[in-house]
């Protein structure tokens, strides 16, 4: 297939600063690929590229000339895609994935399905921005009056004592039959307090903790996985971890309850779906997470995850953070992401 693609920066603007426990973002420097090709004439397959800075392990200084080469070997190799010579660049990956799915379908339905077909919606969970303590609490009240009964709350800035304050709060109104409580301390514990934490944490009834200890402490979070009362799911941990002999050998020697999914940052839709395959071989469980993309990497990410038969909450409501959004089909009703196919 003869084929072209050009590369559009583009900078996106938070409507509230987003806070993690590395640090407070304002603004999203993405790429969107724009392929097109004579064998499909009128149509513009467009994907997303968006590394995270300080995290991903393709966020690299000379990134727009690694992303310059891969779409050009794209066009010499008539728009065949080498997926093993990107797999040290996630988010290159995905958005070149993306793309070509979406030339190839000509929609925004990237998949067919009960969620691209607008029949279903994908049920995913309210997420809870770091912040100071009222603001972090008027935000869960709002998560909650919009009827979502999946909470995750990002730990590790505030202070321990005030982040079980806020927990205690919601299940002093709400079971953990009503609501679903996820944490997601980014490796904030340490692993001497750890475990104390994780047991405090326990007695109100939490789903699970993503990666309570930093990245690359493979015995610790072994350790912790076996014993703590509150299950484990790896995500900086999966991040760098691009070979399906690396993924066993991580998943076989840290064997957590769950992993979370992130195409950008964990080997894009063909990396993702190898993860899958060997977490379910080894029944760990896991769900798909965005990573702070627009409405065009979003809606890449929630089609292909709507090709799964998974029953718990995803992570697939970061879209409506920005002002400056790409507008697309994708509406959030109560708890459940939606795609308006009558839009399309």
């Amino acid at each position: 297939m003869d084929c072209k693609i050009e590369i559009i920066p583009r900078l996106l603007h938070f409507k509230q600063p987003a806070g993690t426990s590395r640090g407070v973002y304002t603004t999203r420097k993405v790429w969107y690929l724009h392929l097109t090709s004579p064998d499909y004439p009128g149509r513009t397959g467009i994907g997303e590229c968006a590394p995270l800075p300080a995290l991903s392990c393709d966020d690299l200084p000379d990134y727009e000339d690694i992303l310059a080469g891969a779409c050009r070997r794209l066009e010499q190799c008539g728009g065949e895609l080498d997926a093993d010579a990107l797999r040290d660049y996630p988010s290159i990956l995905f958005g070149l994935e993306t793309a070509l799915r979406h030339l190839l379908t000509g929609s925004w339905a990237l998949y067919d399905t009960d969620f691209s077909q607008g029949k279903a919606g994908i049920p995913i969970n309210g997420l809870i921005w770091m912040g100071n303590f009222d603001t972090m609490l008027s935000r869960i009240e709002e998560k909650m009056a919009a009827g979502f009964r999946c909470i995750k709350l990002k730990i590790g800035a505030i202070g321990f004592e005030d982040e079980l304050a806020l927990l205690r709060h919601i299940r002093a109104h709400f079971s953990s039959r009503e609501i679903e409580l996820r944490v997601d301390a980014n490796g904030a514990f340490s692993p001497a307090d750890a475990m104390e934490k994780l047991k405090r944490l326990s007695e109100l009834e939490l789903h699970s903790i993503e990666q309570p200890i930093r990245a690359g402490q493979w015995e610790e979070m072994a350790r912790l996985a076996a014993d703590s009362p509150l299950p484990i799911a790896l995500d900086e941990e999966l991040i760098g971890c691009n070979t399906p002999k690396g993924k066993r050998k991580l998943l076989s020697a840290i064997n957590p309850q769950y992993i979370v999914l992130k195409p950008s940052l964990h080997g894009g839709i063909c990396g993702g779906n190898e993860w899958i395959a060997e977490a379910e071989k080894r029944h760990i469980g896991w769900w798909i997470t965005s990573a702070l993309e627009s409405n065009i990497g979003l809606n890449a990410i929630a089609q292909w995850c709507a090709t799964f038969d998974n029953p718990l909450p995803q992570g697939l409501g970061t879209g409506l953070l920005f002002t400056d959004n790409v507008e697309m089909p994708l509406e959030v009703r109560k708890d459940c992401l939606w795609f308006c196919n009558d839009d399309i």
